[in-house]
């Protein structure tokens, strides 16, 4: 598969104090994964100006109608409804975000990828894993559920069967991810390289890989800074920015 550059929306000035999180993965109510978000969302969250969510809050989202997380949506719902500005991007567990779901949380969903300026400086959010362009399986996957056809097909089917299918495409990812390589899974660096000279800015946050780093680098010359958020199954990984700099951070349990 070729590696093509990014085609990002940019977005006017962003807050001077913003949290980021990624692949959150929330699923059972009442864990311990939720227990932990709903607290970050009353406590830090509440602290900041805004919220980014760059994808995969959910482990799986059948359709705006999905009548589970009631206690996540009420407590995003307070946080936007406090002045706490949040913003969401899809990611591979969750694209079928919506709407309905931006109407009962306060969230506004942004395109990815998307440029949004920090202190004056444009910066690409994207989910990640279009960047993996090795998977070459997982990429015709994406292409094929981000169709606009496919999601209206998918989204009529009843309830119950949406969650039926999901189950079932979740159970063959776990597969996939357990025979792939992990280097197959993680961002190619000609496809990061192409989104840098693409866009031309000089730092991307972005999750998905659940690798959370601060990868220095060039990037046509120019020197370039890739933040990767971590995944939440394990430990909370925030990025927190404020005052001009970037601090990736993990929350105790």
């Amino acid at each position: 598969m070729s590696t093509q550059p990014l085609a990002p929306i940019e977005e006017p000035s962003g807050p001077r104090h913003c949290l980021f999180v990624s692949d959150v993965h929330l699923e059972a109510p009442g864990g311990a994964a939720e227990r932990q978000f709903l607290h970050f969302l009353r406590t830090d969250a509440a602290r900041a100006e805004a919220l980014y969510i760059l994808g995969d809050l959910f482990e799986s989202w059948v359709g705006d109608d999905d009548p589970g997380h009631r206690e996540v949506i009420a407590a995003l719902a307070a946080l936007s409804g406090s002045g706490v500005a949040c913003f969401l991007l899809h990611g591979n567990r969750d694209f079928l975000l919506g709407e309905g779901f931006c109407a009962r949380t306060g969230c506004r969903l942004l395109p990815d990828p998307v440029i949004t300026r920090f202190g004056g400086e444009p910066v690409l959010l994207t989910h990640g894993d279009a960047l993996c362009t090795d998977d070459h399986a997982y990429q015709e996957l994406r292409t094929l559920v981000r169709a606009p056809r496919w999601q209206r097909r998918f989204l009529a089917l009843p309830l119950a069967t949406r969650e039926l299918l999901a189950n079932e495409v979740r159970a063959g990812s776990k597969s996939h991810t357990a025979r792939t390589p992990p280097r197959v899974m993680d961002v190619n660096p000609q496809a990061v390289d192409a989104a840098f000279r693409a866009t031309q800015v000089r730092r991307m946050i972005h999750g998905h890989t659940h690798r959370p780093a601060v990868h220095d680098a060039l990037a046509g010359g120019q020197a370039v800074q890739r933040i990767v958020l971590g995944a939440w199954y394990e430990q909370g990984s925030v990025l927190r920015y404020q005052d001009g700099l970037y601090k990736l951070c993990e929350l105790a349990r």
